[in-house]
């Protein structure tokens, strides 16, 4: 906005310019030449009143000489006349002197180096003398040049005080508005404390107001859903609290310790909402650099943790690539609660028997994690990454998806859902190392090297409790 500002300032400031400068300059000439020549008839008419008297050539060639240099004037006689026909240097054609004689009028002629002013007189014989005048061209264009040259600096100085004007206002207007959207975009990043100064223009004073209401409304609204989530969160100790008393009162036995171990999760996990929903600061994926975790580690603990209940409904399942350390940019309880949320999907909508697996691939600038099932795939993979699309028939609040889809975008990545080898459905976590958007890929091999480790199997390495 400010240079466009500037740039119809100079255009019309330019076309003011040059529709006043140029007519003025042609005036100025054109004055110039008026006064040359009414010089010239002032000299011509110096003359006049000696050649009504006289034709005595003495007499006239003094009287020329008072009125003007010899170079400058010069008088035509009639043929015949006493002293003969001419007076000084002759300058203008004979045919210009004739025409003149017949038309009793004076008249202008172009000679080599000016004009000439030729002016009849009636001599008292009754004839016609003629006086020339010559005006040379440096008479006519005196003071010229240097009225144009002051035009042209004033006009200069008009287009250069007009740019900074027009400067001066654009940064007036484009500063307020450069500020509201740099707070716009700070409060689109997180940042609840950006603020617009209210000032500048009426409308953009006005914005800025409206900007700034706006935000208050914004942090007003968080605090109310953070509020709100820890209170409903809070709600869920109570039932959770005699769920743990009907646990401990189930006896020894596998079956006890997994409910046992399961409600004390389950009470981390809602100790853990509220503590989160209670702070005011964002939550981000990784805290900082060098943050993260080991995905190998957590891949192994979270199947340790599903596979008990594979094993009773008699799922068949394997790990892969979760052998050796492989660490990402995420915070481990993220990256466990999308695990948690991807697997409990696939108990939730597959039938008991299904099998299901858990690769881990590790390159050089992202890590896939690859959850496959058996069972009858995602008729509409767009809807199913929808946040709160889910039905609510069997349960699903459609949002485990979008804690998956949001923990791989923190880092630069993507979810992706295929159908699997086993025949289901294949949700593909894509984690970037760098923080870079990811690259467009055929499939979710690529640049990533495959690591797959030995094949576990359900009765392998399952742990005796949950965890």
């Amino acid at each position: 906005m400010r240079w466009a500002l500037v740039k119809v300032s100079l255009a019309v400031t330019a076309m003011v310019v040059v529709a006043f400068a140029v007519p003025l300059g042609l005036v100025i000439r054109e004055m110039a030449r008026d006064r040359a020549f009414s010089n010239a008839e002032r000299e011509a008419a110096a003359v006049a009143p000696a050649l009504s008297i006289t034709t005595d050539r003495d007499q006239l060639e003094r009287v020329v000489a008072s009125a003007g240099s010899d170079a400058g004037i010069s008088v035509h006689l009639p043929a015949g006349g006493s002293g003969g026909a001419d007076i000084g240097r002759r300058r203008a054609t004979d045919e210009d002197i004739a025409a003149v004689r017949a038309m009793g009028r004076a008249s202008t002629t172009e000679v080599q180096g000016g004009s000439t002013l030729l002016q009849p007189v009636a001599l008292s014989s009754g004839e016609i003398a003629v006086v020339e005048v010559y005006v040379p061209e440096s008479e006519v264009t005196n003071g010229v040049g240097t009225a144009w040259a002051v035009l042209a600096a004033v006009g200069a100085a008009l287009i250069v005080g007009s740019v900074a004007v027009a400067d001066r206002l654009g940064v007036r207007m484009v500063q307020p508005a450069q500020r509201l959207a740099e707070g716009a975009h700070e409060l689109g990043e997180g940042k609840l404390g950006a603020r617009v100064p209210e000032e500048g223009p009426e409308e953009l004073r006005l914005a800025a107001v409206a900007f700034n209401s706006m935000a208050d409304q914004v942090v007003q609204l968080l605090a109310n859903e953070r509020e709100l989530a820890a209170d409903l969160s809070h709600r869920l100790r109570t039932p959770l609290t005699v769920l743990r008393l009907n646990a401990a009162s189930l006896g020894d036995g596998p079956a006890a310790d997994q409910t046992r171990s399961a409600v004390e999760q389950l009470e981390r996990e809602v100790d853990t909402i509220i503590r989160t929903a209670r702070d005011a600061r964002p939550r981000t994926a990784a805290a900082g650099p060098g943050a993260g975790c080991d995905a190998a580690e957590v891949v192994r603990e979270r199947m340790g943790f599903w596979s008990a209940l594979a094993e009773d409904e008699g799922r068949k399942w394997r790990v892969a690539g979760a052998d050796r350390p492989v660490r990402i940019p995420v915070a481990r309880a993220d990256l466990a609660a999308a695990l948690d949320a991807l697997l409990g999907n696939v108990f939730r909508h597959t039938a008991e028997g299904t099998a299901f697996a858990v690769d881990l691939h590790n390159g050089e600038d992202a890590v896939i994690v690859l959850v496959s099932d058996a069972g009858p795939g995602i008729p509409d993979p767009e809807a199913a990454m929808a946040r709160g699309r889910g039905s609510g028939s069997d349960g699903s609040t459609g949002l485990g998806l979008d804690i998956v889809r949001r923990l791989a975008e923190s880092t630069g990545g993507d979810v992706r859902i295929g159908s699997s080898v086993l025949g289901g459905t294949e949700v593909r976590i894509w984690i970037q190392l760098d923080g870079r958007a990811p690259e467009r890929r055929r499939g979710h091999r690529g640049s990533v090297r495959r690591r797959r480790g030995p094949r576990l199997i359900s009765s392998v390495n399952r742990p005796r409790s949950l965890p």
